[in-house]
């Protein structure tokens, strides 16, 4: 039996990772293909809770909670998924995750001004995830940009965790991911915005998020 393939939906906060993640699940059944889909965090459960402690505040500001301490909540949270994750791909299934190991790289990355100190990070991160808790890899992550600016505007009424109440953050969220997908060759950039400055529609995005992943479904 041939192995699933693994794709995560990522990006900047506010630029639809949740609705693609859907819209993508639906497609990919609708077209015959079995698929699992995993959110993360995974609110409500036990292996996230000291994320979700971290997200509410608990901790501190995040510029004060440092990168590798934050990580290692995420981490956690994915390995206790991992094995679910690994069974499905296993058994020939597909899974989509909305959010994934990219977005501690994204997220946690953004706190390190130092771009040499910051892909040692990435490294760092890459062990401790794929190495230490062997966590599967991914064939593929989908980075959804939405402007930092753009986002702000999009989620002024919503409620928001630490990392969305923080322009700075979500600025350096960006910029790093920008540079993952430079950095990185499983790594996709999709721009949700048009050249005015306007959020491209659901379907529109969709489009081209599944003109990417159609040919790696064979």
């Amino acid at each position: 039996m041939n192995q699933g393939k693994f794709f995560v939906i990522d990006g900047t906060d506010g630029s639809g990772k949740e609705t693609q993640t859907k819209l993508l699940l639906a497609r990919m059944r609708r077209e015959g293909y079995t698929v699992e889909t995993v959110s993360f965090p995974q609110y409500g459960k036990k292996s996230a809770g000291p994320t979700e402690e971290y997200l509410a505040g608990k901790y501190g500001p995040s510029d004060r909670v440092g990168p590798k301490p934050s990580s290692v909540f995420y981490a956690v949270d994915r390995y206790d998924a991992s094995h679910d994750i690994r069974a499905w791909l296993e058994s020939g299934r597909h899974v989509i995750a909305d959010r994934y190991v990219s977005s501690n790289m994204g997220h946690q990355g953004g706190k390190i001004d130092d771009p040499e100190e910051r892909r040692h990070f990435f490294e760092w991160n890459d062990e401790l995830e794929h190495g230490i808790f062997g966590i599967p890899r991914p064939d593929l992550t989908i980075v959804l940009h939405v402007p930092a600016e753009v986002n702000a505007r999009l989620m002024a009424d919503r409620p928001k965790d630490i990392h969305e109440q923080d322009m700075t953050h979500l600025k350096r969220a960006e910029r790093t991911y920008l540079e993952l997908v430079e950095l990185f060759p499983g790594f996709r950039l999709i721009e949700c915005v048009d050249g005015s400055g306007i959020l491209m529609s659901p379907e529109r995005i969709h489009e081209m998020v599944w003109e990417i992943i159609r040919p790696m479904l064979g």
